[in-house]
């Protein structure tokens, strides 16, 4: 799938291909180039020759984990937004029930 861009030409606007030299849709996977402080890179190569795994799928994986962790955070921010308004207490006809179903049992 080529990416078109228009380019004015004049009063003319053409279509050319874009060229980017990597084709994303062909392998379903997006490159991206990353800066981090040299401890973290050795630190990551490492772990990644001890899993066997490539550095790409290593860092897919902790971002995919990053991102689920933060992801969780957010459900648990608007859970916690929607029943931080109600109230929380027992509901008194079942404390009554629980309380004649304790007196009946024999401990």
């Amino acid at each position: 799938m080529a990416r078109v861009v228009r380019i004015a030409n004049g009063d003319l606007a053409t279509k050319q291909p874009l060229v980017t030299g990597y084709e994303h849709s062909y392998t379903g996977f997006m490159k991206t180039a990353i800066s981090l402080p040299d401890d973290l890179f050795s630190a990551a190569d490492a772990l990644a020759g001890r899993l066997g795994v490539s550095r790409s799928q290593l860092y897919a994986t902790a971002l995919a984990e990053f991102l689920s962790k933060h992801d969780e955070r957010q459900i648990t921010g608007l859970l916690d937004q929607v029943y931080g308004s109600e109230d929380s207490g027992m509901d008194p006809g079942f404390r009554r029930a629980q309380r004649q179903s304790l007196a009946a049992d024999e401990w």
